[in-house]
């Protein structure tokens, strides 16, 4: 046999094999092609019984040779079963895949069979309930890595901002703080590459838009159309078509307080609003809210006491972090829920939160305001290599942190920007210690109870 023929052959099974993946577990296809080849079997016994009828009823006509030829009367039985069985099953094959052609190929991403989009829609809608709870770019970095893993997400956002252009809509228009939140709507777009980039534009300060960025601007617009700022922010999901689910901490309007104490007398001064606190000298004491009662969003509730996996940070530890978990009923359900609970530490010191600051001062200003026993895990940074720039030093594991048992530590850093962390490096560190823990057992039960 020539190698040209070996190659025509090879592509042919390669074709097949493909095909064949339609039958694979899980792709949710078996149970509709059974139920369409029902169908089509119960109309064909149907009309197979009605020409039967005819035949034997109708009298001797010049039309009945030719139904005895298009039935094959002059075969054996055996061959006439076998021969319509492979024209019925060839003839529904082509119209399957001629009506995918016709509905579904103008959806499809250039590049990707539907096959293959098809079982990883199913494999991400199957995947682990993932709550990330903080602000900032920090969130919005861990869930663009988890979003290649699960699409069963949820954001919970912090509130307390009161700076830049979300600060200004915050105060004129009596709304919630809509940045952060558009951040984690972008960073969970299935079209990343331009709805989000839009939706991250920021006007310049000569537009007269006060530096305003298009997706601030278009949640406060949806606030005022709806009536609501949570029913702004899921259409704007839909909007973005993103798969999960992105909430605010509370509906309450609430204001970040701090106590810093300053460096040059150490007495302690008391800041209030997000946007001051890292812009003041001194090392901050404590945070909380005001008002301090204020009740969390009661599906942010929900999806924390269903989660597998409660993510907290990275992100500014004091005006990020900690600002959600304040809410006291929130902390609560964190404390009551079943799911894996990891704190993943930053990776660089920031300036007016958090300088000199060791992996273990992070956990131990984080504990001391929700308390020791909440984390199961602490992901911390093993890497310290790249420019950090002027003023930043590497948060580093101290001897002290490396004697608890929570403590894991991986290679997490950004190689172009070594300050922030890899999204596809911690999204597959949090995984793994998830699969750790379940095991394959634990898993498909969990699989299976949804």
């Amino acid at each position: 046999m020539s190698k040209r023929r070996k190659g025509h052959l090879r592509v042919i099974w390669l074709e097949i094999a493909r095909s064949l993946r339609w039958f694979a577990p899980g792709l949710g296809v078996k149970r509709w092609l059974g139920l369409l080849l029902a169908g089509i079997t119960l109309i064909g016994v149907g009309l197979a019984m009605f020409l039967l009828d005819i035949y034997r009823t109708a009298p001797d006509t010049w039309w009945l040779p030719a139904i005895q030829f298009l039935s094959l009367q002059f075969l054996a039985r055996p061959w006439r079963v076998a021969i319509f069985a492979i024209l019925g099953i060839g003839l529904v094959g082509v119209g399957i895949w001629g009506m995918n052609r016709s509905l579904l190929v103008p959806f499809l991403r250039p590049g990707k069979r539907l096959v293959d989009q098809v079982a990883e829609y199913r494999r991400l809608e199957r995947g682990p309930r993932v709550v990330a709870i903080g602000g900032g770019h920090g969130l919005a970095t861990i869930l663009r890595g988890l979003k290649v893993h699960t699409h069963n997400l949820t954001a919970v956002v912090s509130v307390a901002d009161d700076g830049g252009s979300s600060g200004e809509l915050r105060r004129a228009l009596g709304i919630l703080p809509p940045g952060d939140i558009r951040n984690c709507l972008a960073a969970l777009s299935n079209d990343e590459a331009l709805l989000a980039q839009l939706f991250q534009y920021r006007f310049g300060e000569e537009s007269g838009l006060g530096g305003h960025s298009f997706g601030n601007l278009f949640i406060s617009a949806l606030a005022d159309i709806t009536g609501s700022f949570e029913e702004a922010v899921a259409e704007s999901g839909r909007v973005l078509s993103v798969y999960g689910q992105v909430l605010p901490a509370t509906l309450h309007d609430v204001r970040l307080v701090a106590d810093v104490r300053l460096p040059y007398d150490q007495t302690e001064v008391r800041i209030e609003g997000e946007s001051k606190i890292p812009q003041t000298a001194g090392r901050v004491r404590r945070v909380w809210l005001e008002p301090n009662d204020a009740s969390a969003f009661p599906p942010v509730i929900q999806a924390l006491l269903a989660a597998d996996i409660i993510v907290v940070g990275p992100g500014s530890l004091y005006t990020s972090v900690l600002p959600p978990l304040l809410v006291q009923d929130l902390l609560a359900a964190i404390r009551a829920s079943q799911a894996l609970k990891i704190y993943v530490c930053n990776i660089a010191t920031q300036s007016g939160e958090t300088e000199t600051y060791t992996c273990q001062d992070h956990v131990q200003a984080l504990e001391e305001a929700v308390g020791s026993d909440v984390f199961d895990l602490i992901v911390c940074n093993t890497r310290y290599e790249g420019n950090l720039g002027t003023g930043v030093q590497w948060v580093r594991i101290d001897q002290s942190l490396e004697a608890d048992a929570r403590l894991y530590g991986a290679d997490l850093i950004d190689s172009e920007y070594p300050w922030r962390h890899d999204a596809a490096k911690l999204a597959r560190v949090i995984m793994d210690l998830y699969n750790e823990r379940t095991g394959p057992l634990e898993k498909d039960s969990a699989t299976r109870s949804r």
